[in-house]
């Protein structure tokens, strides 16, 4: 598993099955200030959470978002606690004011995913 350790929340980011890690390749497909910019914001999180809008929103019980201006539109990078843990579980660029249900979907189902791989 991928984890990050600074100050704060360590920061793990989701592996399928066979070790895939989507949302880092997500962002590693974005050009390099975007990649800056998001994991700045990843970062502002790790140290400081609780953090809220407008770089900060929770979605759902246990299912928080990151919100970065990025080119193309608002990065949203959705994100969980484990074990005084960040999981990064899913990234999307949104250009429309909901986020599509079938992201949060996503993500929620790749926390759980997470979960039973732990045990």
């Amino acid at each position: 598993m991928g984890v990050q350790q600074q100050k704060g929340f360590d920061i793990v980011f989701f592996e399928t099955a066979n070790e895939r890690q989507p949302v880092k390749d997500f962002i590693n497909n974005l050009t390099k200030g975007e990649q800056r910019e998001i994991s700045a914001d990843i970062r502002l999180v790790q140290e400081g959470f609780p953090i809220g809008l407008p770089l900060v929103r929770k979605l759902k019980p246990g299912l928080w978002e990151i919100r970065s201006i990025i080119r193309d539109g608002i990065c949203r990078v959705f994100f969980s606690f484990v074990e005084k843990r960040i999981i990064i579980l899913h990234a999307i660029v949104k250009k429309t004011q909901k986020t599509p249900l079938k992201k949060i979907n996503t993500a929620i189902e790749r926390l759980k995913e997470f979960k039973r791989l732990r045990k």
